[in-house]
C-alpha cells in the first residue's frame, strides 16, 4: 500500500474525483492506526470474513495478493487487476493509465 500511498498524485488524480478504497482482512482497528501512522490518504475497510472479497470474486488464503478494480461514475467496474503485482512499474503504468481513461469516460465528470 506505500507504493499506492507514494504515488497517489499521479496515479489516483491526486483524489480527485477518484477515491482509493483498500480493503483487508485485518480488523478495523488494526487498518485505522497502521493508515494513521503511515499517512495514507486513501481510505480501509474491513473484511474479515472476506464477504466483499467473495462477490467480487478476488478472495484468495495469500494476504499478499492485491486485486485491483476500478469502478466507474456509475458504481460499476470498469476495470480489474487481478493479483496485482506491487514490485512491477508496468503494472502501476497500467493502473494510471486505467484511472485516466475513466476519469475520461462519459459521466466521470458528474460525480
Amino acid at each position: 500500500m506505500e507504493a499506492y500511498r507514494d504515488q497517489y498524485a499521479t496515479l489516483f488524480n491526486n483524489g480527485k474525483k477518484v477515491v482509493v478504497l483498500g480493503i483487508s482482512v485485518d480488523a478495523d482497528t488494526t487498518l485505522a492506526n497502521w493508515a494513521r501512522e503511515s499517512s495514507f490518504p486513501n481510505l480501509f475497510a474491513s473484511d474479515p470474513d472476506q464477504t466483499v472479497a467473495k462477490q467480487y470474486g478476488s478472495a484468495d488464503s495469500k494476504m499478499d495478493t492485491r486485486n485491483v478494480f476500478i469502478v466507474g461514475p456509475d458504481g460499476k467496474i470498469v476495470y480489474r487487476m487481478m493479483k496485482f503485482n506491487v514490485l512491477s512499474t508496468d503494472a502501476y503504468s497500467e493502473l494510471a493509465k486505467a484511472v485516466a481513461s475513466t476519469l475520461k469516460s462519459p459521466g466521470a465528470s458528474h460525480h
